[in-house]
């Protein structure tokens, strides 16, 4: 029986396999399976856009209850990435379609951005490259920065990514601390981190790196009582979602000199409106929640969502599902062993 693939619109490119280059989608084809992109969709993935697809591979659309609403919805939905915030999970379980996403993809590439930001705002990168842009370099010594060696590292969440930082850091000897409350103190040793209270962790550290996922429970976490904990030349990174944070208290601080920096690859709107203070503030390195994305997050996502596809074509469980108990719906369990 045939199976086919929908790859949302958001992947289309004129001169390029894909928006994201090449993806590794010629694995499908060596597997037999057929695939097609689907056509625009305004930001929102439909019924009618994923109806008859056995899987569907999406990137930025947003997946709603109504998306699995129809007779056939996909038995797949692939994520392109690791956020989940924008796609309503409890309805895709309740429809028989199961949710995957990309950890083991974008593990390297975030965890990267995450210290290429923790470096350039230590080193006042943008300072630095706005006065060597000047004909005169008068003031270099005003620009000193920081270095990581040694420092404490504090990590909001101990998940793929954080743990991927903190290997990554190994030739600073950074003291390594997370707040994480799913996660056994024992794993986290094994890993050479401390697992702390999030009042100690904020305390302690001279970095604080927010990696948890955005939930109802995460919203706001960052807050100004948090923010005020921080020490004077500590410095905030942001390389999950921007409402982790709250942007007004983490403004004022940075206003107010109470921090050293930030660096953020997530804001709260996004993007910023014009005018807003964070585009201005010289202690603040931004990027457009883009800083991880390279051809090697690229071909990472990609191989993870082709074999998500290829586990549920041949009857096998996908390794990162969003929620397992879509393996006991009638519509999967006839088809997937757990």
């Amino acid at each position: 029986m045939a199976f086919r693939v929908g790859v949302s619109h958001d992947f289309v490119s004129s001169d390029h396999p894909t928006s994201w280059g090449d993806i590794g989608l010629d694995r499908l084809a060596a597997e037999g399976i057929a695939w097609e992109f689907l056509p625009p969709d305004n930001g929102v993935l439909t019924a009618e856009h994923v109806a008859g697809f056995d899987a569907v591979v999406f990137g930025t659309p947003t997946v709603t209850a109504a998306t699995v609403s129809g007779s056939t919805p996909p038995r797949l939905l692939a994520r392109f990435g690791v956020g989940l915030d924008a796609v309503d999970v409890d309805a895709c379980t309740r429809a028989g379609v199961a949710v995957t996403n990309t950890p083991d993809g974008a593990r390297r590439a975030v965890a990267t951005a995450a210290l290429t930001l923790i470096l350039a705002t230590f080193h006042r990168l943008v300072d630095k490259n706005a006065l060597a842009r000047r004909p005169a370099w008068d003031g270099r010594l005003d620009l000193i920065g920081q270095g990581l060696t040694g420092r404490t590292v504090g990590a909001v969440g101990l998940g793929n990514i954080a743990s991927e930082l903190f290997a990554l850091m190994a030739p600073f000897a950074t003291v390594n601390l997370a707040h994480d409350p799913y996660r056994d103190p024992r794993e986290a040793r094994a890993r050479g981190v401390e697992l702390t209270g999030l009042e100690d962790l904020f305390t302690r550290s001279d970095v604080v790196v927010v990696t948890a996922a955005l939930t109802a429970q995460t919203r706001h976490l960052v807050n100004a009582g948090l923010l005020a904990l921080m020490r004077p030349r500590a410095v905030l990174v942001n390389v999950s979602r921007g409402p982790i944070v709250d942007t007004a208290a983490l403004t004022e601080a940075l206003a107010a000199g109470r921090l050293f920096g930030a660096g953020l690859d997530v804001t709260d709107p996004e993007p910023l409106p014009v005018g807003h203070p964070l585009l201005v503030l010289p202690n603040v390195v931004l990027a457009p929640h883009a800083l991880a994305w390279t051809d090697e997050m690229a071909r990472g996502n990609g191989a993870s969502v082709v074999q998500a596809i290829i586990d549920v074509r041949q009857g096998r469980a996908p390794r990162y599902l969003a929620d397992r108990a879509v393996l006991d719906h009638p519509r999967l369990r006839e088809r997937v062993t757990a």
